[in-house]
């Protein structure tokens, strides 16, 4: 399961359900099945910060934190950036019809030199491009090209963040300051009221400010 620290409050009681009761109930069914599965989810979130600001439960937490896996960001471990690169590079040169017969020396040290911010999707994004765009067999990067995906990589978090931040001020704004209730900023953005303090709090947003403006 992937990106688990991203399930609502109501998907994350029907999961801790599955995985303490070992049974579930299909979407518009009335039957209910046992099952015995093992359970391997990826989050890159911090689920124990996530539970310490009321987010993510902590029952559901330490039922999925048996046995910790902690996987470095790809920038702490570039000895498997080559091991990639010739994956990906394998896999779509068969996908669109390109043999790549090797790799461009020096594209390989600007891979391997570079820092990841969007760690594997984003070194896979990149040599898929490559492929496409290879001529004679050989996979090249330009510095130009990674510099440039890097940016709107950077552009685009930026812009999610300050849409986020916007959108938590107005709807404080509105409630003058009030996060719960039914006047609340978590009922105008359908959210449930943890969640947006959590929220609040990872955005540094003063939240007391709203309640002096009249």
């Amino acid at each position: 399961m992937d990106e688990v620290g991203d399930l609502s409050p109501e998907a994350q009681v029907m999961l801790l359900r599955v995985l303490q009761e070992r049974e579930f109930e299909r979407v518009g069914g009335n039957q209910t099945l046992r099952v015995d599965v093992s359970l391997v989810a990826a989050t890159n979130r911090d689920l124990a910060e996530d539970v310490r600001a009321g987010s993510f439960r902590s029952d559901l937490y330490y039922r999925l934190n048996v046995f910790p896996i902690h996987m470095p960001p790809l920038r702490d471990r570039p000895e498997d950036i080559p091991l990639l690169v010739e994956h990906f590079a394998a896999r779509y040169g068969t996908r669109f019809g390109r043999s790549i017969a090797g790799i461009d020396r020096r594209t390989m040290n600007l891979l391997a030199s570079y820092d990841w911010p969007g760690n594997v999707r984003e070194l896979e994004n990149v040599v898929e491009r490559a492929v496409i765009t290879s001529r004679n067999g050989t996979l090249r990067v330009e510095r130009e090209a990674l510099l440039a995906g890097s940016s709107m990589v950077r552009d685009l978090d930026t812009q999610l963040k300050t849409q986020e931040r916007e959108a938590i001020e107005a709807a404080l704004s509105a409630s003058r300051g009030r996060v719960s209730g039914p006047t609340g900023a978590a009922i105008r953005l359908g959210m449930p009221a943890s969640t947006v303090e959590f929220r609040i709090k990872r955005l540094g947003i003063d939240k007391f400010r709203y309640r002096r403006v009249q």
